[in-house]
């Protein structure tokens, strides 16, 4: 049997663990620098610079002054929007006020402008013919129409009958509903003819509650200013009154074709403001743009349908309305800035450590494709074999609070065709290292032409023969 191994002092394992306490309160305070090696080499130099450049142009001109990186933002700010439209316009039949050609008449962001109206007057509960443009409508004779069927793209419940049509020699289903229905009686009224000229006024102020900034889109004046002015973007840009023809033409659309399709206009207002400037640098920007698909056939446009109730003889009669018109979108968004010094910190730190990225391609340029890399890598890595362990070292303290045996010496040697005695004896022999500088140490290397072979044995690195230098590390 082996022979049982000895167990440690009473009292080793306490004196142990204090031990392994006052190594790592001084190991905390030792201070490590890395190892500086100065490559003379004028193309590598040139590809570091370069790339250190471009990491300092990309920080400081787009993020810093493009960006505004050093500022703290907020998006999106709580904003009112009051709209009001004035004009009039006439079509076939009678004139028109805002009043009539103006849904919804609150005065909001979202609005629209009547151009074009199809109206089926007269309208009262009863049986008529169902349109022809519902599906299955179409008839030859009662067996064609089923009683009680409800479509819901319909007009009414069928009644079962097969009746003739408004016009032509056609027949459709009976439906009991609001008749005639819409397709059989409609009347088409043109209202755009004067609608270029509508003034539409665009109230609208923002807020910022982070930065407590307030701004409204009217200059403030008590001269009437609003009553004679137009909003020009270089004249009067704090005067947001706008004709409805300028809208659309900032739009890039035809307004005759839009009036009588119907469309939806967007009106973006945008407030970016450097609050690191004056108040009066803020100024709210305008742009247009239609919103809706216009070249998509099964959608294209904008109409709706009301209805005008009224009583003739007792029963309820209406009249329908199916207007097209050009809907518009009040839109506000921007976002405000201010210096903050915790951004400003956080990119200037980034912007320090990306620099590092020069160094990390050049090493890599250094260690991969150049001619000497055998070389550069001996002079960058120091290989260092780890010493015998001494009964004060931290690893067998470390190894006594715990209970076990110290962990066997690690043998090792500086060249790997050396046998490992005489590797063990010439590190034995290396003296001790002498005081130097506590700054890191720096070597400079120059990247001149291999030597050719010459009589003499041949020279080694220094790093490989040289224990003393070992030491010294």
């Amino acid at each position: 049997m082996a022979a049982a191994e000895p167990k440690p002092p009473a009292g080793a394992g306490a004196a142990a663990a204090r031990r392994l306490a006052r190594s790592c309160w001084s190991a905390f305070w030792d201070y490590e620098t890395p190892k500086v090696i100065v490559v003379r080499n004028r193309r590598l130099g040139v590809v570091y610079r370069v790339v250190q450049l471009l990491i300092l142009l990309y920080f400081v001109w787009y993020v810093f002054i493009v960006q505004k990186s050093y500022q703290d933002r907020e998006t999106g700010p709580e904003s009112s929007v009051i709209t009001k439209v004035k004009g009039i316009t006439s079509s076939e039949h009678k004139v028109w006020d805002v009043e009539e050609y103006v849904k919804p008449p609150e005065g909001g962001s979202v609005f629209s402008i009547i151009t074009r109206i199809e109206v089926t007057p007269s309208q009262a509960q009863g049986t008529c013919p169902e349109s022809v443009r519902v599906t299955n409508a179409t008839c030859d004779s009662d067996e064609d129409c089923v009683a009680g069927e409800l479509d819901m793209l319909g007009n009414g419940v069928r009644t079962g009958r097969c009746v003739p049509y408004y016009h032509g020699a056609s027949k459709t289903c009976e439906v009991s509903g609001w008749c005639p229905v819409e397709d059989g009686a409609s009347v088409s009224q043109f209202l755009g003819k004067m609608a270029p000229n509508f003034t539409i006024l665009i109230k609208n102020s923002i807020h910022y509650p982070k930065f407590q900034f307030s701004k409204g889109n009217i200059e403030m004046r008590k001269d009437g200013y609003l009553k004679h002015c137009l909003f020009d973007e270089a004249s009067h840009l704090y005067c947001p009154i706008f004709r409805l023809g300028f809208i659309v033409e900032r739009a890039g659309e035809n307004f005759t074709e839009l009036a009588r399709t119907g469309g939806v206009i967007g009106v973006v207002i945008n407030w970016d403001c450097d609050l690191d400037l004056p108040a009066s640098n803020c100024n709210p920007k305008y742009s247009f743009r239609r919103l809706d698909p216009k070249h998509t056939p099964a959608s294209s446009g904008y109409n709706f349908r009301f209805a005008k109730y009224y009583k003739i003889n007792g029963s309820t009669t209406r009249t329908l309305i199916k207007a097209y018109g050009i809907r518009i979108d009040v839109i506000v968004h921007g976002q405000a800035g201010k210096f903050s010094l915790i951004p400003t910190i956080i990119n200037l730190a980034t912007a320090l450590t990306s620099i590092g990225v020069g160094s990390f391609l050049c090493d890599w340029i250094l260690l991969t494709f150049m001619n000497k890399n055998k070389v550069y890598s001996h002079k960058k890595f120091d290989k260092v074999c780890t010493p015998q362990h001494s009964p004060g070292s931290w690893p067998v303290t470390l190894a006594l609070v715990l209970g076990q045996a110290p962990p066997p010496p690690c043998a090792c040697s500086t060249d790997p065709g050396r046998p490992q005695d005489e590797g063990q004896s010439q590190a034995q022999a290396v003296p001790p290292p002498r005081p130097g500088p506590t700054s890191a140490p720096s070597e400079q290397m120059v990247d001149t032409p291999d030597r050719g072979a010459g009589p003499g044995p041949p020279q080694q690195d220094s790093t490989l023969t040289d224990p003393r230098g070992l030491a010294q590390l």
